[in-house]
Order: C-alpha cells, then structure tokens, then sequence
C-alpha cells in the first residue's frame, strides 16, 4: 500500500523528449515514505486507488508541477538598499555605486551588524513568500560577511532555515564576493585569507555544499577565482561562478575548466565559453530579476545556450542590491519577455535544470517514480499560464516529501 495517491490530476512531469511539459492528463501521482512510487495515467493503475493507498485524495482536475527550485539566491542579508535604487534612477552605474563604497559593501557593513538572530527572521519572511509560489528547494549563499566570523554567522543561518522550514537548502560559500574594506588594494591578501582560512573552517564545519565567487571588474580576477576554485576542489567541494554579468572574463570557460555546477548570470558570454560549458555539463542560470533591476541592454545568449545543448535554469537571485525578488513566478514572466524564453523553457528552468544547477537531479526537479515526493498543485489552464500571469499566485497547494506543508 502506497502511503497516498493523488488522482484527477494533470500532471506537468517536466521529463523531457516527449509531450510538452512531459504532460500527463488526467493522471494520477503516489508517495510512499517521501518519495514518488507511481506516476503515470489513471487509466493505467494497478486497481482501485483506495485499495492501493492508504489514502486518496482528489486532486479536483489541477495541474501539478515539481517542486519549484529556486538555485540562486543571497536570501541571508541584512539592510536595505533602497537609497540606492533611487541614485541609479537618478543615473548613477552600478559601478559606480560600488566603487564609492555603497553597493555590496553596505550590506557587508548592515550584515556584520545583525544577530544572528535578525538575519534568520529576515530571511525566514522571504522564504516564506517564496514556499507560498511552490518552492520547496533553494540555494542560499553567503558573502555578505567577507570575514571568517560573519561567514560561518550567514551559512549557519542558512543551515537554520532548512531545520525550521519546509524547504531543502543548498549553501554556497561566496566569501570571494567583493573586497572588504579591510583590505582595499590587498585583493590577492583578501583571497589568501580566502583560501588559507575561512574556507577551510566553513569546510571543516560543514557549511558549505558548494563554492562560488564573483569573477569581474568590481570583483575579483580569473587567477584570483582560480586561486578559491582550486582549494575548493581540494576540500571536496563543487563550485558555480557569477560569470560574465558586467564584461566578458572568459568567466564561463573558466567555470567549466573546474566542471562547475553553475555559471550564472552570462549577459557578455562568447560562443567560446558556451560551447566549454556545454563540454563540462555546466548549467547556465539567468537571472532575468537582475537584469530588469538593472536595466541592462545586453541580453544573455539564449540562442547560443539552445545550440550547443547548454541547460537554461533560472532563479530569483534574490538580493538587496540587484534583484529585491521574493518572487520566483515573476521570473517566468521575465525570462519570457526579456529573454525571449518559451514558457516550457522557463518552467524547464525552475525544475528540472534549477536542479540539476544545484546537484540534485537525481532526486528533484521532475515527477518521476524514485524522486523526492515534492509537488505543487496549480490553479491554471495550463502549465503556460504560469509564465503568462503577472503578479498572480495561482499556487492552490504545496507537497514536500509526500506531505502537505502549505495550501490556500
């Protein structure tokens, strides 16, 4: 006996090579201790659902997803950056912001600031919009800390919300993510003490399941990400990489030389670097909330992505600075108006290759016999309709692990 199973449902499995969406109607869906033990046609079940399940519940004709997979996110953070919203609307770049000390750096100061505590509360507010859109899998990375002590302080928050939410949480360490104040001048110090110590200690103490940094201008170089990406390799971890956001670094090429899990953002690039992550496996996430709040003109080279087979996923990367989004649904619409995405494509992008940009194919990202038992029932006519509403949540109820951890 199955623990439950769901009937009178469309289902949206996202398994790719056969029907749009790898659409099932009027389907059915079992669990049986967490995972998904059937999945197919009604007209295909072994017998009567109430003699298969402990219990049966009507899905009322729905669409269901995966559980969405929000893979890019800096959710941990203190302050707002409010007043600089206003300077870019007056003209001001975003480098031009961070080179005079506002940018990354006040946040860095505004998080070093907060308790523990407060950055928890702050945090759990956001993810509790984004559970409230159907999202029960997320990264959450540090980097607003740039020393050991705020660090450690950000990941074990982020380790806080998966024990007292109903979400899976990847952590990224993203300690090369700007140049503290402490070390102007001293970027190649800065990722001494990167590599020599606080990675080692997050490591240590289990912190982190990947490793990131911001390879750019503003950031950091190829060599001095190289340095982090080498003694990430050495402690076991993977990494993923803000590539190519602002100027094209070679960013993308540099991350598939280190088979990384993700480059992410990719506005400036080349064919070159596309065609090294479609080599690696690396899954390319667009981030069409940074690119709006932005106002960036170069878009991300979706055609180049499509042609070399490159996995598009797409995330919120919600952040105080860049992309204030508590909404993943948003994103959908976004990919598609900006991007020139299909609807398929972006919910392609916030299942199965938002998973597979964190590691988690094998148990996320698709309704498929064996996966984790995370579904989302959908007030909509069609899968379409999530990435064609605006500003609606048609998210009717939320399934993790075979249980019901939210509804309308």
């Amino acid at each position: 006996m199955w623990d439950e199973i769901w009937i009178n449902v469309n289902l949206a499995t996202m398994v790719p090579g056969g029907e749009r969406y790898g659409a099932i109607k009027d389907g059915a869906i079992a669990v049986e201790h967490g995972d998904i033990a059937w999945v197919g046609t009604a007209a295909e079940l072994p017998g009567e659902p109430g003699k298969l399940a402990w219990s049966v519940a009507d899905g009322d004709g729905r669409w269901v997803t995966p559980g969405l997979v929000d893979c890019h996110t800096h959710i941990v953070h203190g302050g707002s950056r409010g007043a600089e919203f206003e300077l870019r609307l007056e003209g001001a770049s975003y480098e031009e912001i961070a080179r005079a000390g506002g940018g990354i750096l006040s946040t860095v100061k505004a998080t070093r600031a907060a308790t523990e505590q407060e950055l928890f509360d702050t945090a759990k507010q956001r993810v509790r919009r984004l559970l409230a859109e159907g999202v029960t899998v997320m990264e959450v990375k540090s980097g607003y800390g740039l020393d050991l002590d705020t660090e450690v302080k950000m990941l074990r928050v982020a380790r806080r919300l998966a024990l007292e939410l109903p979400v899976t949480v990847r952590t990224t360490f993203l300690g090369a993510h700007a140049l503290p104040p402490e070390y102007t001048d001293r970027a190649d110090d800065y990722i001494d003490l990167v590599c020599g110590e606080v990675l080692p200690a997050v490591a240590e103490e289990g912190l982190a399941d990947a490793v990131d940094a911001f390879c750019e201008g503003i950031g950091f170089t190829p060599e001095q990400t190289a340095r982090v990406f080498e003694t990430a390799r050495g402690l076991g971890l993977p990494v993923k990489l803000h590539a190519d956001q602002l100027s094209d670094l070679d960013g993308a090429a540099l991350a598939a030389s280190f088979d990384a899990l993700s480059a992410d953002h990719l506005e400036y690039t080349s064919d070159a670097g596309i065609a090294a992550m479609a080599s690696a496996g690396t899954v390319a996430v667009l981030l069409p909330g940074a690119f709006y709040f932005l106002r960036e003109k170069t878009l991300p080279p979706v055609d180049g992505f499509r042609r070399h087979g490159v996995p598009i996923a797409l995330a919120t990367d919600n952040n105080p600075g860049s992309s204030p989004a508590v909404s993943l649904l948003l994103m959908l619409n976004m990919a598609c108006t900006l991007f020139r995405m299909t609807p398929e494509e972006a919910l392609a992008g916030i299942t199965r290759n938002g998973a597979a940009a964190l590691g988690l194919s094998k148990k996320y990202g698709t309704l498929e016999v064996g996966k984790t038992g995370d579904f989302v029932f959908w007030d909509v006519e069609s899968p379409a309709d999530l990435s064609y509403r605006i500003g609606d949540n048609p998210c009717k109820e939320v399934v993790r692990h075979g249980k019901t951890v939210w509804s309308d």
